[in-house]
């Protein structure tokens, strides 16, 4: 069963979104949120279209680098950088992101994220949970598979999940569907002739493996005209009906559904539209250029050009994409912590500002949910080589826009940033408050898993009461 929270909305007619949903519900028994959106658009009440833009950093950030600086503690935990004062009192951050501080009012900043697996991957990041959940029935889905199932249909124009993650995140398959199947999977552009990002050398075999359907195309074959299209499609479905009534699994029906959506989006050519950047203005694409970066640049880093996936985040959620996966690189400083983050952490700075600014200006900011988290934190005690390890004890998170209340500090860490010391808060408590954002009550609504069991949303988190 699904809860909707938030203020009643009134249509023209005069009925409210809430005493629509409750006499639907009075009415229609078990009524899922697919079904509130196919009832709403038959009532003329037109669906939501609020979105989650889930920005990774892969690596791990250092939250002691970042947002919890402690210049107090002793020289080989503090590191080089200094704190800055923010728009929010009493709230220093780093001297590297000064965008950030003159727009703090905008985040709210999480010092106290807890629960990590260590897992060198962002999949805990996409569904808050360890990917040995349910592993034997195929694992927990990503968020975003989550809500193609709930919010989806195979005739929409515009896919609900879209994965733009490169590096590890895409090699690891970070954004998998989980139990939910093949046809939940995200759509996952190429972006890699727009945004260069060098596989480390482990990681290149690991790619290879995937085989060559890892990502999606978006072209369709010049020969083929949208009938003919359509009746390939038509012909592939009736070739594999006897299949698909062999198929005690439902493969077949899933990659069915996917087909199909799939044909539906190429054919509008809509999304095609939203991942061109050349369509943008030019000063739009100058806003999410940052400066030519004066550090040196490691290997598998982002470089200036790389805050366009924000940019083309915004554009894929004003073309109806519900939830957009992002990931930059590279901060997985075992060694020269301090260069990379003199590279890194300036061109993120100028991302977000962009970001925030850019859906601030287009009415956006109150729908769209953003949030930036690491698979887990770095550690206090720099090591031998100017760098800091892994350290999944604690970490951080930012969030902004999806109507929360911003401008504030969430938990805290001891002198050293090592371990949480006040308000803990879990990676399911940040997908709870996620879900309540877009209306879904995460601790009552439930996914039916292969045998046959309801599985809720989040099993532990709860909502931050504290952004509501």
């Amino acid at each position: 069963m699904l809860k909707f929270v938030g203020r009643p909305h009134s249509n023209c007619d005069g009925v409210s979104r809430r005493e629509f949903l409750t006499a639907g519900a009075l009415t229609m028994g078990s009524f899922s949120l697919a079904d509130l959106l196919r009832a709403e658009a038959a009532a003329g009440i037109g669906s939501s279209n609020k979105a989650i833009i889930n920005i990774h950093l892969d690596g791990g950030p250092p939250q002691m680098d970042m947002i919890d600086l402690k210049p107090h503690a002793p020289v080989e935990l503090r590191g080089e950088f200094s704190p800055i004062a923010t728009s929010v009192p009493g709230l220093q951050i780093c001297e590297l992101l000064p965008r950030v501080a003159a727009m703090a009012n905008r985040f709210a900043f999480v010092r106290s994220l807890v629960g990590s697996v260590g897992r060198h991957d962002a999949f805990q990041c996409q569904s808050g949970y360890s990917f040995k959940d349910l592993e034997s029935l195929g694992g927990r889905p990503a968020m975003g598979s989550v809500l193609t199932k709930l919010l989806g249909s195979p005739r929409d124009t515009a896919p609900t999940f879209v994965d733009l993650m490169q590096g590890r995140p895409l090699v690891r398959n970070s954004s998998r569907p989980g139990f939910l199947g093949p046809a939940y999977k995200a759509f996952r552009p190429d972006i890699s002739d727009q945004f260069e990002r060098p596989l480390e050398a482990g990681m290149v075999n690991e790619l290879a493996r995937q085989g060559a359907n890892h990502t999606t195309s978006l072209e369709l074959n010049a020969t083929l005209d949208a009938t003919r299209l359509d009746d390939r499609t038509t012909l592939l479905t009736s070739l594999d009906r006897v299949r698909r009534e062999l198929d005690k699994s439902g493969m077949m029906d899933a990659m069915d559904r996917f087909t199909q959506q799939a044909t539906g989006i190429l054919l509008s050519g809509q999304f095609a539209e939203a991942m061109d950047l050349n369509r943008e203005l030019p000063d739009v694409l100058s806003r999410y250029t940052a400066p030519t970066s004066a550090t040196e640049r490691f290997t598998t880093a982002d470089n200036e050009l790389a805050m366009r996936k924000l940019l083309l985040a915004r554009r894929l959620v004003e073309a109806g994409v519900r939830c957009v996966s992002v990931s930059f690189s590279d901060f997985d400083t075992h060694s020269g912590n301090f260069t990379r983050m003199k590279h890194m952490l300036p061109i993120l700075d100028h991302g977000l500002h962009a970001l925030i600014g850019d859906l601030e200006e287009r009415g956006m900011i109150d729908d769209v949910s953003i949030v930036l988290w690491g698979e887990f934190g770095r550690t206090p005690k720099i090591n031998d080589k100017a760098g800091r390890d892994h350290w999944p004890r604690v970490g951080m998170a930012m969030l902004a826009g999806g109507g929360m209340r911003t401008g504030q500090i969430i938990g805290a860490t001891d002198r050293t940033a090592s371990t949480a010391i006040a308000r803990p808060v879990s990676y399911q408590d940040v997908f709870a408050t996620l879900y309540r954002n877009l209306g879904i009550d995460a601790s009552k609504t439930t996914l039916i898993d292969p045998t046959g069991r309801p599985q809720y949303l989040v099993n532990d988190g709860r909502p931050l009461d504290e952004l509501a």
